[in-house]
C-alpha cells in the first residue's frame, strides 16, 4: 500500500473516531449540564444552604425563616422544601407561594448545620485548647439564646464570628425581655470540661473537639436541616441528537478533504525529493528539488538543495585535490625515474652533486606528502595539539633566529616589533609551524633590499601578529584563493622557490583549531601582511597598571 493510502486511511480512521467522540461526549455533556440546569445548579444549592445557615448562625433559631425560603425560591427559580432532621416541616416554597405542594424530587438531599467551626489555633497546649473549647461552649449557648430571644421579639440581628469562630450577636432595639450576655459563668462549664478531657487521648484531637462542641451545644442550637431541591418526575428538556449528528458529519468530511489535500501538498515535494536524492545517488550532483513558500516543507527542500550544494563542492574539492597532487607528484617523479633509469643504465655517472640533487627532490616530495597529512588530519579535527601557555614574542624572537641565515641569503632585513610579551594559551610547536611558513613566503616574495617585518600587538582580550613584507605583493582578484590548496598567485613559480602550495592552507586551519583568525591585506607592488589574531590570557598591561 502506497504510503498516501496509508496516510489517508489513518486520518480519516482518526477523524471519523475523532468526530464520533466528539459528537457523543458533547451530546451527553449537554444533557447533563441541562438535566442540573434544571434541577438543582451547583451555584444555586451553594446560596440556597449558604444563606439559610447564615440565617440558623446569626438567629439561633428557624422561627422566622418562612420570607428567606420564599426569597430564595423566586431568586433561584428552585422549588424548596425546608425540614428538620425529624421531619418537622419548616418551610415549602409552594406553600408559600399559594399553590399545592409537589412531591420532592429524587435528588438527595442537602444537609445544613448551623452550629459554628471552631477555630483552634495551631501549636496551643491540649489543655489551653480544651479550656477554649469549654468557653466557646458556654459562649455559644448564651449567645443562641440571646439570639433566639431577639428573632422572637422581632429586632434585627447581626452577628459576626468571633476568634472561635462562635457568633457575636448585636443589634440596634434590644427589647426588655432580652437580656444580654454578661459573661456571666455557666454552670454545665464543669461538666462540659469533663467530656472535653476525653479528646486529650484521641488522635484526632482537633475533630474530637468539633464533635464534643456539636454535642454540648445541640440543646441550644437550632437543628440541622434537610433541603429538598426540584420536583419529581419532571423532564429535563433534552438536546436533539440529529443536528450533532449532522455537524459531526460535516467536521469528519472535511476532515477527510483536508487529510486528502494535506497529502497531496506533502507528498508532491516528497515525491520531488525522492528523484531527486535518488539522481544523487547515481552521480547527477547537479540535481536540485524546486522550492516555493516558507513552511517546514520548504525549508526541508532549502536544507536539501544545501545539503546538495555541499556535496557537490566537496566533490569538486575532491577532484581538484587529486588533480592537484598528481600534477606536483608528476614532474618530480618522473625526474627521479628519468635519472634513476639513466644510472642504471650508465647513461649518466653517479656524481655526489647528481645524488644530492636527488636526494633534496624526495625531500621535497615527502614535504609535500607531511603537509598532506597534516592538513588531512587538521581536517578531520584529529591533529593533536598541546597547548600551554605561550610567550608570542618569545615565538617571533624564536622564528627570526632560525631564518636568520635564509633571511641573510636573501639580502633581506628582518625586523622584530614586539613592546612587550603577550601570553596565550596555544601549542607552541604549531604556532611556530605557523608563523615559519608566513616569513617562509614572505622570504620568497621580497627582492634583496626589503623588509620582512615580525610584528606582536594587543588590544583588550586579543593579540594581534602581523608578518609583514615589502615584496610584490598579491593582485586583489587571487586573494579569495589563497588558503587554496595547490594555488598559488605566480602559477609560473618553480617548486624550488614555490614551497609545497599547502602552507597557507595548514596555517589557516591552525589557527582555526586555536579559535582564532588570519587575514590577509596586500597591494601589488608595495607588499602583504598576514594578520592571526588570538585569544589572550590573563589582563592587559593597560588593565593591570
Amino acid at each position: 500500500m502506497s504510503f498516501r493510502l496509508r496516510v489517508l486511511g489513518l486520518l480519516m480512521l482518526v477523524a471519523m473516531a475523532a468526530t464520533a467522540a466528539t459528537g457523543w461526549l458533547t451530546l451527553r455533556q449537554a444533557n447533563r449540564q441541562v438535566q442540573e440546569s434544571v434541577t438543582a445548579g451547583r451555584q444555586e444549592v451553594s446560596r440556597i444552604t449558604g444563606d439559610l445557615r447564615a440565617y440558623g448562625f446569626a438567629h439561633g433559631t428557624w422561627e422566622g425563616l418562612s420570607p428567606m425560603v420564599s426569597r430564595l425560591a423566586k431568586d433561584t427559580g428552585q422549588r424548596i422544601r425546608v425540614a428538620t432532621e425529624n421531619d418537622v416541616l419548616l418551610a415549602d416554597s409552594d406553600a408559600l407561594e399559594g399553590r399545592a405542594p409537589r412531591p420532592v424530587s429524587n435528588q438527595p438531599p442537602v444537609l445544613v448545620d448551623p452550629r459554628p467551626l471552631l477555630r483552634i489555633p495551631a501549636g496551643q497546649l491540649p489543655r489551653t485548647s480544651m479550656k477554649l473549647t469549654a468557653t466557646a461552649i458556654a459562649q455559644y449557648r448564651a449567645e443562641a439564646v440571646y439570639a433566639a430571644c431577639l428573632t422572637r421579639a422581632g429586632a434585627e440581628v447581626t452577628a459576626l464570628p468571633d476568634d472561635t469562630g462562635v457568633p457575636r450577636i448585636s443589634t440596634e432595639r434590644r427589647p426588655e425581655q432580652c437580656k444580654e450576655p454578661k459573661g456571666a459563668p455557666d454552670p454545665q462549664t464543669p461538666q462540659d470540661l469533663e467530656v472535653i478531657r476525653a479528646c486529650e487521648s484521641e488522635q484526632q484531637f482537633t475533630t474530637c473537639l468539633q464533635r464534643v462542641f456539636n454535642e454540648r451545644v445541640g440543646s441550644a442550637a437550632p437543628p440541622r436541616l434537610v433541603i429538598r431541591l426540584g420536583v419529581r418526575d419532571e423532564s429535563p428538556p433534552t438536546l436533539a441528537a440529529a443536528p450533532t449528528m449532522a455537524v459531526a458529519g460535516g467536521v469528519a468530511l472535511a476532515a477527510v478533504l483536508g487529510a486528502l489535500l494535506l497529502s497531496r501538498a506533502v507528498l508532491r515535494p516528497v515525491r520531488a525529493m525522492t528523484l531527486a536524492a535518488g539522481g544523487l545517488g547515481e552521480g547527477d550532483l547537479g540535481r536540485r528539488v524546486p522550492v516555493s513558500g516558507r513552511d517546514e516543507i520548504a525549508q526541508l527542500g532549502r536544507a536539501f538543495n544545501r545539503m546538495a550544494e555541499s556535496i557537490q563542492a566537496v566533490e569538486e574539492r575532491q577532484r581538484r585535490l587529486t588533480g592537484d597532487i598528481a600534477h606536483e607528484l608528476r614532474t618530480p617523479l618522473a625526474n627521479l625515474r628519468g635519472y634513476l633509469e639513466a644510472l642504471r643504465d650508465g647513461v649518466v655517472e653517479p656524481t655526489p652533486e647528481l645524488l644530492d640533487s636527488l636526494h633534496e627532490e624526495a625531500l621535497l616530495q615527502q614535504r609535500i606528502v607531511d603537509d598532506l597529512q597534516d592538513l588531512a588530519l587538521a581536517e578531520a579535527g584529529a591533529l593533536t595539539y598541546h597547548r600551554v601557555r605561550v610567550d608570542l614574542r618569545e615565538l617571533l624572537e624564536a622564528a627570526g633566529t632560525a631564518h636568520r641565515a635564509q633571511v641573510d641569503a636573501a639580502g633581506v632585513a628582518l625586523r622584530l616589533e614586539a613592546p612587550r610579551p603577550v601570553d596565550v594559551i596555544a601549542d607552541a610547536d604549531r604556532l611556530r609551524q605557523v608563523v615559519g611558513n608566513l616569513v617562509g613566503n614572505a622570504l620568497r616574495a621580497t627582492a634583496p633590499g626589503g623588509t620582512v617585518t615580525l610584528a606582536l600587538a594587543r588590544h583588550g582580550d586579543l593579540a594581534f601578529l602581523q608578518v609583514r613584507d615589502t615584496g610584490t605583493g598579491i593582485p586583489a582578484e587571487d586573494l579569495p584563493h589563497l588558503f587554496d590548496r595547490f594555488w598559488r598567485a605566480d602559477a609560473a613559480r618553480g617548486r624550488a622557490t614555490g614551497g609545497s602550495g599547502l602552507g597557507l592552507s595548514i596555517a589557516r586551519q591552525i589557527v582555526t583549531d586555536h579559535q582564532g583568525t588570519i587575514a590577509v591585506e596586500s597591494t601589488v607592488g608595495v607588499g602583504t601582511t598576514f594578520t592571526v589574531t588570538l585569544a589572550t590570557t590573563g589582563p592587559s598591561p593597560t588593565d593591570a597598571g
